[in-house]
């Protein structure tokens, strides 16, 4: 007879059975949790699209949320919610476009309401690419609103567009002017006692700044204040002749805000209203009110007007046209390249140098009749922008006329890729130009030694170990350095010349890092036409001498997981972001870092093989 073993005294049996329990709760939660995560993922990829239907005489509502982009970014691999790295929410501005400009001729929609509240940004060039849509709708004499509880200024610069706006009495209207200001390390990179090796051609080439100097130069200084005037006097002639005031009336309102605040005894939405900024401070709930009288109340919830929103009709429409006999054969292909340029393959939101590449010969394959190349980047690798230009080359060679749209941005590196195009098209508030080459990395030799932290070795010439960041740089590599940016800039200038038909002498004068508006460079001969994204492709079908066609957008095809993650960054994610950062101050802190930290991100891009780039850093938009 054996003996058996103790099972142990009651505490231990009592922990062991709460151990138990709490281990079966966690995989019952988890399990639960995963199969709510599947059905909410089908739910949010395949359901629903095909019931989507449009009120008769109801309005389109344009709510976007987040920042407006040529192209949409490609999550992290592990959505927000779950540990992954945040993205920002974006609004794709081609979607807004389509939508708003079919919705012009659909006999079902009455009226157009903007609710900008969760519009989190945009460059000026995208808002007036979405403003000049909404003139278009206007043009089929249908009414349009834009209702706001606060106004930021870009959101303000939409609601202009409006017909009537309407703001809350416990509102505000937020006008400061455009700013280009930055944080600089040069202090705290000597403390830390690492030596940045910078290698550049042009007065104005300001990117590596930041790094060198504690505050901006007097050319960098120049050179912003130029663009950035120009910019903003673009932005309050647009604003104050939609709203038809004086052309000095914004810049009056904030030279004298202070005491147009007093005189309205604070009340910000007050003072919007004496200036003429909006037509009815009304609560939300009456500002919906007036929209169903036109329209009617919402059958499915009587507290809204009958509407729906611009992205189910874009998707709406988009189903409905599947069908649709009259396509034709002739295509324009369309290619978005935006982001920093790089060196491989890059996701969605960076340009790649074989991604893209990839792109433009997929679209010779398809035999366009022409290709549209949108670019919407402030430059990157040098030696990624040449592949890139070689691309479009050799589209151009093959027969395919390659037309240019600037976005908001196509400066350094971004201009060194239009100049591959047979035409340049440019908005005018683009930002571009910025011709120049820098080379740049850190070493930290010295902050090594001060940890006691010693290189030594040998090699079979002096240079050998060279550009080793726990190495000093020797002198000859410095000098070979140099030797290369001023050779990539003189190609640069040569590539520019026989592009715009000009002498490397000529564009030297406008080049050296200057960075020029949309419409200063058209009238310095650096792009050809101004306009938007359909105009240029509207160039492109006259070039291509076509009368029907068909725009054919030629993108990367996501994969599953791919797929899957930005269905949840789309759907969960951005509605869990909004949420912290609403209800919680260190998420709306943390977000307002994130502009100061950006250029030590910036250093993650600095991957050109010969350490070239042709990059702009005062290049965002405002």
């Amino acid at each position: 007879m054996t003996e058996s073993t103790p099972r142990g005294g009651p505490i231990r049996r009592l922990f062991g059975a709460i151990g138990g329990a709490i281990t079966w709760l966690r995989r019952v939660f988890t399990n639960l949790l995963f199969l709510l995560l599947l059905l909410f993922i089908g739910m949010a990829i395949f359901g629903g699209e095909e019931r989507i239907t449009v009120p008769q005489g109801g309005a389109l509502k344009v709510a976007p949320s987040g920042f407006l982009v040529d192209e949409l970014t490609q999550p992290s691999g592990v959505p927000a919610f779950l540990g992954g790295r945040s993205a920002p929410q974006e609004t794709r501005v081609k979607d807004l476009v389509d939508a708003i400009d079919h919705a012009a001729g659909d006999t079902r929609i009455a009226a157009l309401v903007l609710e900008l509240d969760y519009l989190g940004g945009a460059s000026l060039s995208k808002l007036e690419e979405v403003g000049e849509a909404i003139q278009r709708f206007k043009a089929s004499e249908k009414p349009v609103y834009a209702i706001g509880d606060n106004f930021t200024q870009g959101q303000y610069f939409l609601a202009s567009y409006a017909d009537q706006v309407y703001m809350n009495p416990m509102g505000s209207l937020l006008l400061t002017g455009f700013g280009s200001y930055r944080n600089y390390y040069k202090s705290a990179l000597d403390k830390l006692k690492v030596n940045f090796h910078v290698f550049r051609v042009g007065d104005y080439k300001d990117f590596i700044e930041p790094y060198t100097r504690d505050d901006m130069s007097p050319a960098s200084r120049e050179n912003n204040s130029r663009w950035l005037h120009q910019l903003w006097s673009e932005y309050t002639e647009q604003v104050t002749g939609l709203r038809n005031l004086p052309p000095e009336s914004i810049d009056n309102y904030i030279a004298d805000m202070p005491n147009q605040l007093r005189a309205e005894g604070g009340s910000w939405a007050n003072a919007a209203l004496a200036n003429k900024f909006v037509d009815k401070l009304l609560s939300r709930r009456a500002a919906i009110a007036e929209v169903q009288e036109l329209v009617g109340v919402d059958d499915a919830d009587k507290t809204q007007y009958k509407s729906i929103d611009a992205m189910d009709y874009l998707r709406h429409t988009k189903l409905a046209d599947l069908p649709d006999p009259r396509q034709h054969n002739d295509k324009i292909g369309l290619i978005s390249a935006a982001g920093a340029i790089l060196d491989g393959d890059a996701p969605a939101g960076e340009i790649g140098s074989n991604t893209l590449g990839k792109l433009i010969a997929e679209a010779r394959e398809k035999n366009v009749k022409a290709l549209v190349l949108r670019i919407d980047s402030p430059g990157g690798s040098a030696f990624a922008s040449e592949a890139i230009r070689q691309e479009l080359l050799a589209t151009r060679e093959a027969g395919i006329p390659v037309i240019i749209s600037m976005g908001s941005v196509a400066a350094s590196g971004g201009y060194w890729i239009a100049a591959g195009g047979d035409r340049i098209w440019a908005s005018p508030s683009t930002i571009t130009g910025s011709i120049g080459v820098f080379g740049a990395f850190p070493t930290f030799e010295e902050s090594l030694e001060h940890l006691g932290v010693y290189n030594d070795g040998v090699g079979t010439t002096a240079l050998a170990g060279t550009m080793r960041i726990d190495r000093a740089l020797p002198e000859a590599a410095a000098d070979i350095l140099q030797q290369g940016v001023e050779h990539t800039y003189t190609q640069f200038l040569q590539l520019v010349a026989e592009a715009r038909n000009s002498t490397p002498q000529e564009i030297h004068k406008i080049a050296q890092g200057q960075v020029w508006t949309g419409r200063m460079a058209h009238e310095l001969g650096l792009v050809d036409e101004l306009g938007n994204l359909q105009d240029a492709i509207a160039d492109a079908a006259q070039i291509a001498k076509l009368d029907k066609y068909d725009v054919l957008e030629i993108k990367r095809e996501l994969t599953p997981s791919e797929k899957l993650m930005r269905a949840l960054a789309e759907n969960v994610d951005a509605k869990i972001a909004a949420s912290v950062e609403q209800n919680l101050p260190l998420g709306a802190w943390f977000s307002s870092l994130q502009p100061a930290l950006q250029p030590l991100a910036e250093l993650k891009t600095f991957k050109d093989p010969r350490a070239l780039y042709v990059r702009c850093m005062s290049c965002v938009a405002p």
